[in-house]
C-alpha cells in the first residue's frame, strides 16, 4: 500500500497535489480542528525550507544569469533591449493593478516584524544599506537587497571568466534548482497544514482574501498578455499585432501552461520559430536566453505579490517606492528559478525593500503557492509565449518588405 502511495506521490503532476493537499486542508480545517495543530506542522516545515533555501538561490541563480556569455552582436541587443523592457512594463503594470485593487492578506505578525519606511528617501537609505552589507552577513539574515545587489556585482565581475568558469557556475545553479524542486516536492504537505491553520485560525473567509489576489495577478497576467505585449509589438512592427500575439498564445502559451516551466517548453518554442521562418543563428539563442531573463509573469507575481504585503502591514508606498519596486521586481525576475513557483522565492528581495522581515515575506511565499496552482500556471504561459512573441518582433523589425502575411507560421509538418 505504501509503495503505491509513494508511486501515485512521484508520478502525479505537482498541480494535482497541490490541489489534492488543498481540498485536504479545508475538509480538517473544518471537519477534524482537533487535529489541525498536528497539521499546521507540515505548514511550519514547508515555509522554514523555502526561508533556508531561498538566499543561496537568489544569490547563485543571479550570478549565472549574469555571468554566462550572451552574443553582443548587434542582432542579438534589440531582442535583449526588448526582454528587459517588456519585463519592467510588465511590472508598472503589475503596480497599477494593485493600485487599483489593493489586496490585504492574512498573516501571522508580531510587531517586530516590521519597520516600515516614512517616505522614499528612507526606502532609498535602507536599500543603500542593504547594498552595502557583508555578503555572508547579507546570506546568514536573509538581506534579500544586499543578496540581489552583490549577486549582481559578482555575476558581472565573472562575465569575462573562461568557459570552465561559467560552466561551474551554471553547475551550481543547477544544483540548487534540484534542492528547490527537492524542496517544492513537499508543497503538497505545506499547503495542506498552512490551509488548515489559516481556515482554523481565520475562518472560511481566508480563501476569499486569496481568491482576490488571484484575480488581481490574472487581470495583470492577461492585461500584459492581451494589449501591453501587442503594443510593443506594433510599436516595432507598424502593422496589426494580434495575429503574431494569439498565434504565440495557442501553440506557446498552452503548451507552457499544462508543462509549468519555459525551460521545458524551449523545444515547443523553438519549432514555432522555426515555423515563422526565422533565422535559426538568432532563435536559437534567442529563445534560450527569454527563458532565463524574459519574466514579465515573474515580475508581475513579485510585485503584486509584495504590494499586497505592503497592504496588510498597514506601509503606505507613494509613486517612486512603487517605481523603485518595479526596477526591483525587474531585476528579481530575471534570476527566477526556472522550477514551478520559482519566482515566489523572489518575493522577500521586494519587500526587504519596504523593510519587511522574512518571516512575513515567506508566509506570502506559502500563499503563493496556494494560488500556484492556477497563477502559476498563467505566469509561465505568459513568459514563455512572449519568448517567441518578441524574438518574432525582433527579427522582422530588421525586415524592409514586412507583410502581414508574414506573422502567420506554416502549418505543422
Amino acid at each position: 500500500m505504501f509503495r503505491k502511495l509513494q508511486r501515485f506521490y512521484a508520478e502525479t503532476a505537482l498541480v494535482k497535489l497541490i490541489a489534492i493537499g488543498l481540498v485536504i486542508g479545508i475538509i480538517i480545517a473544518l471537519a477534524i480542528p482537533s487535529i489541525v495543530p498536528a497539521i499546521a506542522v507540515f505548514g511550519k516545515l514547508f515555509v522554514n525550507a523555502l526561508k533556508g533555501v531561498a538566499p543561496i538561490l537568489v544569490f547563485v541563480l543571479v550570478i549565472n544569469a549574469l555571468s554566462q556569455e550572451a552574443e553582443s552582436s548587434s542582432v542579438m541587443k534589440p531582442i535583449i533591449a526588448l526582454y528587459m523592457f517588456a519585463t519592467f512594463c510588465a511590472s508598472l503594470v503589475a503596480v497599477a493593478a494593485s493600485f487599483l485593487f489593493p489586496t490585504k492578506l492574512t498573516l501571522q505578525v508580531s510587531e517586530s516584524s516590521i519597520s516600515p519606511p516614512s517616505d522614499i528617501v528612507e526606502v532609498l537609505q535602507n536599500v543603500i544599506m542593504n547594498v552595502v552589507d557583508n555578503p555572508i552577513h547579507a546570506l546568514t539574515n536573509a538581506n534579500y537587497i544586499g543578496i540581489l545587489a552583490w549577486a549582481v556585482i559578482i555575476g558581472l565581475a565573472l562575465k569575462p571568466s573562461s568557459a570552465r568558469t561559467h560552466e561551474v557556475i551554471s553547475d551550481l545553479a543547477k544544483a540548487v534548482t534540484q534542492v528547490v524542486q527537492w524542496v517544492i516536492r513537499f508543497a503538497p504537505f505545506g499547503i495542506m497544514g498552512l490551509v488548515a491553520d489559516s481556515i482554523a485560525t481565520s475562518g472560511i473567509e481566508t480563501l476569499l482574501g486569496y481568491a482576490r489576489l488571484l484575480a488581481v495577478l490574472l487581470g495583470a497576467f492577461f492585461t500584459v498578455a492581451l494589449i501591453m505585449n501587442p503594443l510593443l509589438v506594433f510599436l516595432k512592427l507598424h502593422m496589426n499585432p494580434y495575429p503574431l500575439v494569439l498565434t504565440t498564445l495557442k501553440e506557446s502559451g498552452l503548451y507552457a501552461f499544462f508543462t509549468r516551466s519555459s525551460a521545458a517548453n524551449i523545444p515547443v518554442n523553438m519549432d514555432l520559430c522555426k515555423r515563422l521562418r526565422l533565422d535559426p543563428d538568432f532563435y536559437s539563442i534567442s529563445i534560450p536566453l527569454g527563458a532565463t531573463i524574459n519574466m514579465s509573469g515573474a515580475a508581475i507575481t513579485i510585485a503584486v505579490l509584495s504590494l499586497a504585503t505592503a497592504y496588510t502591514m498597514g506601509i503606505s508606498v507613494d509613486l517612486p517606492t512603487a517605481l523603485l519596486l518595479c526596477l526591483i521586481s525587474t531585476i528579481g525576475a530575471c534570476g527566477a528559478s526556472g522550477v514551478a513557483g520559482g519566482s515566489l522565492l523572489l518575493i522577500p528581495v521586494a519587500c526587504s525593500s519596504f523593510g519587511i522581515d522574512s518571516d512575513i515575506a515567506m508566509q506570502v511565499v506559502g500563499i503563493g503557492f496556494i494560488i500556484g496552482v492556477l497563477q502559476d500556471s498563467c505566469e509561465t504561459a505568459l513568459n514563455s509565449s512572449s519568448d517567441v512573441l518578441f524574438t518574432a518582433t525582433a527579427a522582422f523589425s530588421k525586415k524592409t518588405d514586412l507583410k502581414p502575411e508574414d506573422l502567420i507560421p506554416e502549418p505543422e509538418e
